[in-house]
């Protein structure tokens, strides 16, 4: 059959489909075609150019496919924890908290702030003795110090007294400065002063300064119960504040 028997015009070629919008080769060969070329690689036998298997494009995924079963990728679950979980866990990590008993929380905070409160406390007291002990030992260095400035006054009414006379004695300004010595010596006793001029007793070289020597003599010193160096006698009183020797003794020692 030729063109004119099919009513074409003279001249003209032979006639295209129309596009229909299926692509070649799906529900057999076009007419009028020959023989059609095999499947393309990644296309199923049976479907177009324009689709391979499972009904997708190869020029891109469809935005609404989201089956897995089509090629398209999945929802994410990586970072759900609930959904991934561990290795042989399907039920997830374990975030079941143990729950301590308020009262036993209340009693061990207690015994602790009383612990603390009890160490507190004897640092105090300790602090407060420590105190105290400092301000006694400064207030008695500082009244050994005033008492050692008025012992040459103590050896001076000594000395006036050692001189006196009969005669002196009776002066009433004898009388008034030896009425004067005796209320200083007196006022300083009550406060801790005390007097070293023991004649007789064991020499004690913390207390007795010993500028003479005596021959020994061949008795042994009364109460004394010894043969041992005595004091012999005292040239000039020492003096002991509150136990405290201040002064020693200056003495003649005889053994």
């Amino acid at each position: 059959m030729t063109s004119h028997s099919m009513g074409q015009p003279p001249g003209s070629g032979p006639r295209r489909p129309a596009d229909t919008g299926r692509s070649p080769g799906v529900g057999g060969p076009a007419r009028g075609f020959g023989p059609q070329p095999g499947p393309q690689p990644g296309q199923h036998p049976g479907f177009g150019q324009g689709e391979v298997a499972g009904g997708r494009s190869p020029w891109g995924a469809d935005e609404n496919d989201n089956d897995a079963g089509t090629g398209g990728p999945g929802p994410d679950n990586s970072a759900d924890p609930d959904k991934t979980g561990g290795p042989g866990d399907s039920a997830g990590p374990d975030t079941t908290t143990v729950t301590e008993d308020p009262l036993a929380v209340a009693t061990r905070q207690r015994d602790e702030y009383l612990d603390m409160v009890r160490r507190v406390q004897a640092d105090f007291e300790n602090y407060k003795k420590r105190t105290q002990r400092q301000q006694t030992e400064q207030v008695d260095r500082a009244s050994e110090s005033l008492v050692a400035k008025l012992l040459p006054a103590l050896d001076a009414f000594d000395l006036t007294r050692a001189h006196l006379t009969a005669a002196d004695e009776a002066s009433p300004h004898v009388k008034a400065l030896l009425a004067a010595s005796g209320l200083v010596a007196d006022a300083l006793a009550k406060e801790g002063l005390e007097r070293v001029d023991d004649a007789g007793a064991p020499f004690d070289p913390t207390m007795h300064d010993a500028v003479e020597h005596a021959p020994a003599a061949d008795e042994v010193a009364p109460g004394t119960g010894s043969a041992g160096p005595v004091v012999a006698e005292v040239l000039r009183p020492g003096y002991r504040w509150k136990g405290r020797v201040i002064r020693p003794a200056m003495v003649r020692v005889r053994g």
